[in-house]
């Protein structure tokens, strides 16, 4: 083939081509459909009581958020200590609960006696989470005595559950 006529078939083609133009169409096509974003998986909670109440402190802690006293004593025993311990795991794991620490005593003695003896009891059960490393800001205390018995009754059997230290959980 002589060059002239690849030269001619390439103009014709390009031609060709060029006739097979597109129109602008008389009327656009829709836009395409909005596509909803796939939502994120929701992470499971597992149920139970929300972090931070007093219900979730309870079941973590076992129940260990009350300690127990001898008669007209604030010593911190054993028993207590493993309590203690348990309830400054829990405040390790979660730093922005504060709790504070309500004293009681049995009915025995004077009024004032028992919320002084209220208060040894609940600054001795915050001194040992203190020493345990919780932050002394995270802890407070209050007495009430004699003043908010759970058992009622004047034998050994009340005044046992009423010697103590309860941890309650601040909101």
């Amino acid at each position: 083939m002589n060059s002239n006529f690849k030269l001619a078939l390439l103009l014709a083609g390009t031609a060709a081509l060029g006739a097979c133009s597109k129109k602008a169409p008389e009327q656009l096509p829709p836009p395409p459909a909005e596509v909803a974003p796939t939502p994120a998986p929701t992470p499971t909670t597992p149920s139970g009581p929300a972090v931070g109440s007093q219900a979730h402190f309870e079941n973590a802690v076992n129940g260990l958020n009350v300690i127990y006293f001898d008669t007209d004593r604030f010593n911190i025993d054993n028993t207590d200590a493993a309590a203690l311990q348990t309830q400054a795991q829990y405040l390790a794991r979660y730093p922005q609960i504060a709790i504070t620490v309500e004293g009681h005593a049995d009915e025995r003695g004077t009024r004032e006696y028992n919320l002084a003896l209220g208060e040894r009891r609940a600054n001795a059960a915050k001194n040992y989470l203190v020493s345990l490393g919780v932050a002394a800001g995270r802890v407070n205390t209050v007495s009430y005595g004699k003043e908010r018995p759970v058992a009622l009754g004047s034998d050994e059997a009340s005044w046992s559950q009423n010697r103590r230290a309860v941890s309650v959980v601040v909101n």
